[in-house]
């Protein structure tokens, strides 16, 4: 536990050297909060039921940004091989980078708090879907970072670890799609409505946390880090 402490310490603490966190969060938030209040006052509902469903699309992007640069400088820089001679396990090294991601993702979220706060000064919103909405968001922003990882775990290259990133979340937040299963054979349908990022969240977006839900993101994210172990164990062997 002391060493995931130690790594998620110092992987936290690099995102605040450089401009990265604070430009990831300025943008994240001023995106977020345009594309939501431009159509708000033209529906004049008081709830966040638009932001939510907003929030898939722009953690497609975003989300790998923040993940892009966690294995592939490692190896640019030529840093992991020294890393991985520490006395920890690979195990340890890809939880602590999961934690410190995870903790730049909450931070963001967090700050959005704006929002739900300005929308009952002027309103009285149902507290239901919008404490769902955010937890829904911890939990699907935490299986797009595992995602985002074991992509970037993959190359050196920041950018084609954003650009792989961002499309292996599109295709398993889009594959439990109507538009997708209306054209999958019969038999796939169950298993895409079940893989289907997107689907899950808007069960826990409507305010309905079931556990089924939440065993669901845990084991995406616990997929994906088991990849990611390999794939570092692998060059290690190597």
């Amino acid at each position: 536990m002391n060493n995931i402490r130690a790594i998620a310490k110092k992987e936290f603490r690099s995102y605040f050297i450089s401009p990265i966190a604070y430009v990831f969060i300025v943008v994240y938030l001023v995106a977020t909060n345009f594309l939501f209040f431009q159509g708000f006052f033209i529906i004049n509902q008081a709830d966040m039921r638009n932001y939510f469903g907003l929030l898939p699309w722009i953690f497609l992007f975003f989300v790998p940004a923040i993940t892009m640069r966690s294995w592939a400088e490692e190896k640019k820089v030529k840093t992991l091989e020294l890393l991985l001679t520490w006395p920890v396990s690979d195990l340890e090294v890809v939880v602590g980078k999961f934690v410190a991601s995870f903790c730049l993702l909450a931070i963001v979220i967090l700050c959005s708090l704006t929002v739900p706060i300005t929308i009952m000064l002027i309103g009285k919103p149902d507290l239901g879907p919008i404490i769902g909405g955010y937890a829904g968001s911890f939990l699907m922003g935490s299986a797009y970072l595992a995602v985002g990882l074991w992509v970037s775990s993959l190359t050196e290259n920041q950018i084609v670890a954003f650009i792989m990133g961002v499309v292996v979340t599109f295709i398993l937040f889009i594959i439990g799609n109507p538009f997708v299963t209306m054209v999958a054979p019969g038999f796939l349908v169950p298993l895409f409505n079940y893989i289907g990022l997107g689907n899950h969240f808007e069960s826990v977006g409507r305010g309905v946390i079931d556990s089924r839900d939440i065993l669901y993101y845990l084991s995406v994210v616990g997929f994906f880090l088991f990849l990611n172990v390999r794939s570092i164990a692998r060059r290690k062997w190597e």
